[in-house]
């Protein structure tokens, strides 16, 4: 196998883990899920997991990193946009709904970082800074040219950020709505009601 092939492979079984072990944080916490666990859904050993990652913490930090950096490539392109404010907010708030509940299977992002070393938990810390103040720009361009009602961005992403990171704590995977729908249904109330009338 070629190498370049055999990296991609190596890095698409990672992200399958991340997946699957988001899965279990989600049904037991990150304390209550063990390895075997999140090994056993994906037909793997224990043992072929660590061939991938060296501990549970190391992938607890790898699901945080691998979602901020998604978001923040998100930010990225979304901060380059020519789009208005509310376009750009309703795109991060889609997306964010998105991969809580469709790449990382509800599963928040504010999932147990405490329980990392203080070392990785700064490292998750730094990157959702980032986020949180590329999302806090965005409202302040929308309520400095007028379209959103005056207010205190930092407040407003507060409670932005933190009804999109509650999902996980009433999501159905069976429900009746989809991931399309709760997203739509979230950027109309958090990013509908910023706007003046």
């Amino acid at each position: 196998m070629a190498p370049m092939a055999k990296s991609a492979t190596a890095s698409e079984r990672r992200t399958e883990i991340l997946k699957s072990a988001a899965a279990a944080f989600r049904r037991r916490g990150y304390h209550g899920a063990s390895v075997d666990e999140i090994a056993s859904a994906l037909e793997m050993t224990k043992g072929n997991l660590y061939y991938y990652f060296k501990n549970k913490e190391e992938i607890l930090f790898a699901c945080h990193e691998y979602s901020l950096d998604m978001l923040l490539a998100l930010m990225a392109e979304v901060q380059a946009d020519t789009a208005s404010p509310e376009a750009k907010l309703r795109k991060l708030v889609l997306a964010f709904v998105h991969l809580i509940l469709d790449e990382l299977h509800g599963t928040a992002l504010t999932l147990d970082p405490e329980a990392l070393s203080p070392v990785l938990f700064k490292r998750v810390i730094v990157k959702r800074d980032q986020f949180d103040q590329g999302v806090r720009a965005i409202i302040q361009l929308g309520i400095d040219e007028g379209s959103f009602k005056a207010g205190d961005p930092k407040l407003i992403e507060f409670a932005m950020m933190g009804a999109v990171n509650w999902i996980p704590k009433w999501f159905d995977p069976e429900g009746p709505a989809t991931s399309n729908q709760i997203g739509d249904a979230f950027a109309d109330y958090l990013v509908g009601g910023l706007l003046k009338p």
